[in-house]
């Protein structure tokens, strides 16, 4: 049992989704100055910086002067994907525990649409790594590729993935900054063109600017805050990647994040009372859902039908901001909207019509790069106390 708990203390999400006029730095600035706010805390307070290749520069070194962080005395550029904010909350709660720094401050934003900028993944290139076999293809054949799969092993339905999108959609209408707020039907999400067969358009997630921040602390400073009190109970982080070709489609990192993140907690499965989860594409909120163990595999497409992931309807709420179906998904970078999403229903202040009742135990799992491919895979719990 770690002597040192680490607490989520501020968080803030930009509401914009189209960041025309604002440069990358500009929308870290902003993020990191909301979330500190949220904290009540300040830049000087700061004294563990965490960002990712979306953060322009040389990382942590260009935004600590840029955000005027004069005590970083941990600093960490991980970059995952989509996923490294998650990786990185598990960073911040090592360097907290180590006593290498006390106020941890994770940012995370982009500017592509605005900026009209190819969209990809901000800071990497792709095109250099030295297997570029799935870096060279657009991302809908290689999920359709792996919705495919799981069909043909499983059984799985195009009206089972569906359910996905319309359980988002029927969160996303009370978020005023979600930028898809109409409620769609299974019908609609199978009568939406096909991108890559079997997906749909509606299968797909949005594109936006934007992001978010999290300040993680210990504990004597969380509780000096006022906030309600979310500990990272939690996290594990895990690669995957295509082994050659030796990969089964349908099994991702997940399997070990989510083994670690739930031995740490000491809790099960049936105790998470919401999951913010990766969505990509439905099919990726399926795999996660077996993957997790939420459900064995092969029966996620049972599990997500008639309204299962609804808020105050189904078994296990998620995404209730929307997620990146129907809300936000900046750069192509969803983790750190998840952690906010966790963060908010563990604090009890998501919006009142989807806020889980008594939500002591929230979860959080990010899957960057490609499932069919090289990807990382990080899930964190958090729980109120």
């Amino acid at each position: 049992m770690a002597t040192t708990d680490a607490f989520i203390v501020g968080l803030y999400e930009h509401p914009t989704r189209r960041a025309d006029g604002l440069s990358r730095a500009r929308l870290h600035a902003d993020v990191a100055h909301g979330a500190l706010a949220d904290a009540g805390l300040t830049i000087h307070d700061v004294d563990g910086y965490f960002c990712a290749a979306d953060a322009p520069g040389v990382g942590a070194l260009s935004m600590a002067e840029h955000l005027g962080l004069s005590n970083v005395r941990y600093a960490d550029s991980t970059e995952t994907g989509g996923s490294s904010y998650l990786f990185h909350v598990q960073h911040a709660i090592d360097a907290i525990r180590a006593g290498r720094c006390n106020v941890a401050l994770i940012t995370m934003a982009d500017n592509q649409l605005g900026d009209k900028r190819a969209f990809g993944l901000s800071g990497v290139d792709m095109l250099s790594a030295p297997d570029i076999r799935f870096a060279s293809f657009p991302p809908a054949p290689l999920y359709a590729m792996v919705a495919a799969r799981h069909m043909h092993e499983y059984g799985t339905t195009s009206e089972q993935l569906a359910w996905i999108k319309v359980a988002a959609s029927h969160h996303a209408q009370h978020n005023p900054h979600a930028l898809l707020r109409d409620i769609v039907t299974v019908e609609e999400v199978l009568a939406s063109p096909l991108v890559a067969d079997p997906l749909h358009r509606l299968d797909c997630c949005v594109m936006t600017d934007g992001g978010g921040a999290l300040v993680i602390a210990r504990e004597e400073i969380a509780r000096s805050t006022g906030k309600p009190l979310v500990r990272i109970a939690g996290s594990g982080c895990a690669i995957g990647h295509a082994n050659g070709g030796l990969i089964d489609l349908t099994r991702t990192a997940g399997v070990r994040s989510a083994a670690d993140a739930f031995a740490e907690a000491g809790i099960e499965r049936s105790d998470i009372k919401y999951a913010s989860l990766y969505d990509s594409f439905t099919i990726t909120v399926l795999v996660q859902i077996e993957d997790i163990g939420f459900c064995e595999k092969g029966t996620g497409g049972a599990f997500v039908a008639d309204g299962n992931l609804i808020s105050g309807v189904g078994r296990l709420p998620f995404n209730t901001d929307g997620g990146g179906l129907c809300s936000n998904h900046p750069g192509n970078r969803g983790g750190m909207t998840k952690l906010l999403e966790a963060a908010r229903q563990a604090r009890g202040s998501a919006h009142p019509a989807v806020q889980v009742p008594n939500c002591d135990l929230a979860l959080a799992h990010g899957t960057g790069g490609v499932i069919a491919g090289h990807h990382g895979s990080s899930t964190i719990i958090l729980e109120r106390i």
